[in-house]
């Protein structure tokens, strides 16, 4: 064989191994580890005394969500299979978050502390749960042994926990996962419009993380700017209210 040609073949072989392990990925394997990583973060915090310790509050977050997962098991029939679940933190360094196969953490300090109404309490769990129902972890997951080979040759143990851990891999996803929080703002939008909510009440909890942000001008590592995201949410709640729900 020439020489020449050796180059290419190598890296075509690379190519088709990288493809065949990251395809071996599969949403069900990230379902199953994002539920061993939402029951250890929930043992932690119960130990701490921080899980689910004002009952109306966690009443509250649940009766939003469910009004949430009757319209999202509609557009999303994969969702109506899954193990939905919330928890309510008390801990001040906690937001939210919704994890693979629909494992939401929400942090009340960060609720009170923006004075959250009904409809931007369901804009809020609404962002999270797209970034579930849209796939995002697997799709991140994707995008880091696509931009770093290396990973596909690592457990997928430790690539769960090098996507928030390992700051280099965390830079190079930046551009990757701020694209993912515009998609699950626009998409989150949607559905907790199409769910009943007036899609301007929706958009002004954006307003409010604008408010409450000391650097409202500034993009953060995987984040757009909170002027930004109150812009583009003004923008589509305006569009979205002169239209019919469905």
């Amino acid at each position: 064989m020439p020489s020449r040609l050796m180059p290419r073949l190598l890296l075509a072989c690379m190519a088709a191994l990288h493809c065949a392990l990251a395809c071996a990925l599969t949403q069900e394997e990230v379902m199953r580890g994002a539920a061993r990583l939402y029951q250890e973060r929930l043992l932690e915090m119960g130990r701490r005394y921080a899980l689910d310790a004002d009952p109306a509050f966690v009443a509250r977050a649940q009766h939003i969500m469910d009004k949430l997962l009757v319209q999202a098991r509609r557009d999303y029939p994969e969702a109506a299979h899954w193990q939905w679940e919330i928890h309510v933190t008390s801990d001040t360094d906690e937001n939210a978050f919704c994890m693979a196969g629909g494992k939401v953490l929400l942090g009340q300090p960060y609720v009170l502390r923006l004075g959250l109404s009904e409809a931007e309490l369901a804009m809020l769990l609404a962002h999270e749960l797209q970034h579930s129902l849209q796939r995002h972890n697997l799709r991140e997951y994707e995008e880091a042994m696509r931009i770093d080979p290396a990973w596909t040759a690592r457990p997928f143990a430790e690539l769960e926990l090098a996507v928030d851990d390992d700051s280099a891999l965390v830079r190079k996803l930046a551009e990757f996962n701020a694209a993912q929080e515009d998609e699950a703002d626009r998409e989150g939008l949607r559905l907790a419009w199409r769910a009943g909510w007036p899609a301007a009440h929706l958009a002004n909890y954006f307003r409010k993380v604008q408010k409450a942000s000391p650097y409202p001008n500034f993009d953060r590592l995987g984040y757009a700017a909170p002027s930004q995201r109150w812009h583009a949410a003004r923008s589509l709640a305006a569009q979205l209210d002169l239209a019919p729900a469905n």
